[in-house]
């Protein structure tokens, strides 16, 4: 009997085929206060990736998380799950509606600035890449212990949205590369 190896092949992508997604609109459209997240994912060569899913998960604007571990007493929104999902396009760009959140608690007696959390799952990758989004010019930023961590300005800068209009945000992931995105091992 021979063997026969078993031919290479890359890890999905399979999302957009398989996996329905909750969807980039975190607010209805009209929410005051909404704001639209743009960018694009690009490879190492710096090529689009039009076949990845980016998932956010976000505080209120009050800055309590919509889940039971949050006990804070801080207003709830009912309608705001903080939570969402997009494919990204041919293009690699993707998407989302949603609000600045507020301050979260961070460990001890400190306070985390408004961001997101990213997740970003694509061809070849095993697990899931993580990292967050900041806004530009929140004085928070100043403190937050998670990009006080990072040392290097350029690597923090990469954690940063910028506005692109008086309610768009553009905020691109690089998954490898000179321009690699912080992503965070958890």
């Amino acid at each position: 009997m021979s063997l026969i190896p078993t031919p290479s092949q890359t890890i999905g992508p399979f999302f957009a085929v398989l996996a329905p997604v909750v969807g980039w609109q975190l607010v209805p459209p009209g929410t005051i206060g909404a704001v639209t997240v743009t960018g694009t994912v690009f490879d190492g060569a710096g090529a689009p990736v039009p076949d990845a899913l980016i998932e956010v998960w976000q505080a209120n604007v009050t800055g309590r998380y919509a889940h039971p571990a949050d006990t804070q007493e801080k207003l709830l929104d009912a309608d705001f799950s903080g939570f969402g999902q997009c494919y990204t396009d041919a293009d690699g760009c993707f998407r989302f509606l949603t609000v600045k959140p507020g301050e979260v608690p961070g460990i001890g007696d400190t306070m985390q600035a408004p961001h997101l959390t990213v997740s970003v799952f694509a061809r070849g990758l095993l697990k899931r890449l993580a990292t967050r989004m900041y806004f530009a010019g929140e004085p928070a930023n100043e403190r937050d212990p998670v990009l006080l961590s990072i040392s290097d300005l350029t690597i923090r800068e990469t954690l940063i949205a910028r506005a692109t209009g008086a309610a768009t945000l553009r905020f691109d992931i690089h998954l490898q590369g000179e321009q690699e995105t912080a992503f965070f091992a958890i």
